[in-house]
């Protein structure tokens, strides 16, 4: 009787999502906080819209250029581990072979005399014998070389995508104090939409991510307006 093969299913998409998430929840939180502080002095939906655009392209550009360096750091560490487990593994081979063995026995149950003979046959395969070592002992995953630039870019557009929601409703509405009550409402709920979205995602709590995020944004832009407001007085 012909069987269905088992395929499984997993989510490898995780640092992409993790980078629109850095840029999203700052570009949804930031320039709602800048666009409802400049409309507590300033009755303007132009100084707002100029404000708010600034700091979206200088954000942008500072999320950005921060995930380039954070992704390029990940490459060089990797990089001077896996330089420092080969000069020990050229030059105290025993002393790490004890420690594949003790390794397998203590984090994952195997008996002395299997975990010696995984130990050994992976000392006669150098490169994988490090790749084991980087991976299990230090825990250390392979970063992508190519992925700097495609972070930086992720999040940088991620920011202006966030960015640009909370200005929106000044660029239509011509009324400031109109313009306000919109993008409050508008940010809000695209806090909440990206709350739920963030924790379908990452495996947390989507409801309870949803309300976090649109409580933490809200508290923000009422910070920045009451404190205009109190500093215009």
């Amino acid at each position: 009787m012909p069987q269905t093969p088992h395929i499984e299913k997993h989510f490898t998409g995780s640092e992409v999502v993790r980078d629109i998430v850095i840029g999203m929840s700052d570009g949804l939180t930031v320039p709602f906080a800048l666009a409802a502080g400049l409309s507590g002095i300033a009755h303007s939906n132009a100084i707002v819209i100029t404000g708010g655009l600034a700091e979206i392209a200088a954000g942008s550009i500072a999320m950005g250029l921060g995930g380039y360096l954070a992704a390029k750091s990940d490459v060089e560490h990797y990089a001077r581990e896996r330089e420092t487990e080969q000069r020990e593994v050229e030059a105290i081979p025993a002393r790490e072979i004890q420690d594949v063995e003790q390794m397998l026995i203590t984090s994952y149950g195997l008996e002395k005399g299997l975990s010696a003979s995984v130990a050994n046959d992976l000392s006669q395969r150098p490169e994988a014998w490090i790749d084991f070592m980087m991976r299990f002992e230090l825990g250390i995953e392979k970063p992508d070389p190519k992925r700097a630039l495609r972070s930086a870019l992720t999040i940088g557009l991620s920011y202006i995508v966030g960015g640009l929601v909370p200005l929106a409703p000044y660029m239509v509405i011509s009324n400031a104090n109109s313009a306000l009550l919109a993008s409050v409402g508008f940010t809000l709920m695209a806090l909440l939409v990206f709350g739920y979205v963030k924790g379908r995602f990452t495996g947390g709590h989507s409801i309870r991510g949803a309300f976090q995020t649109a409580l933490i944004g809200g508290l923000a832009a009422a910070a920045a307006f009451g404190l205009a407001r109190l500093i215009s007085k």
